[in-house]
């Protein structure tokens, strides 16, 4: 019998933002990252205690900064479709770019990097079907 530690669907590890104003910042997700709301609890007063938002296969959990529980900020990096494409919705929903995409000599990835309005950074990447297959491999 399988033990089910964790609920369906879940990965053992969620980074857990805890952002000022994260309605907003769900929804900027939703738009660069086509992120899903997943689940949602208020607190007494309305403010948001838990959120979780599917990403892909990977949830993400946040709350709304207090007091007791200040803004934190990470970087992330999240492997998508087209990373150009990603880096540009960001752009377009008003994150700070960082870098844009690019395939960098050696490496089998596209990357790009931006910073959202809670100060987090997101580097964004799509394995390319020119890169070098062999990680590390800089010929």
């Amino acid at each position: 019998m399988e033990n089910n530690f964790k609920p369906e669907g879940y990965s053992s590890v969620s980074p857990y933002f805890i952002v000022e104003d994260s309605s907003r910042w769900m929804n900027l997700l939703s738009k660069v990252f086509d992120a899903e709301s997943v689940r949602k609890f208020d607190n007494p007063d309305g403010s948001l205690m838990h959120g979780e938002l599917r990403i892909d296969d990977s949830i993400i959990m946040f709350s709304e900064a207090s007091e007791q529980y200040p803004a934190n900020k990470f970087l992330m990096h999240v492997y998508v479709t087209d990373a150009k494409i990603t880096y540009q919705k960001a752009i377009e929903a008003g994150c700070i770019g960082i870098k844009e995409p690019v395939q960098e000599e050696g490496d089998q990835d596209i990357r790009g990097q931006f910073r959202d309005f809670a100060g987090n950074e997101w580097a964004v990447g799509s394995q390319s079907e020119t890169g070098d297959k062999e990680i590390g491999n800089g010929n």
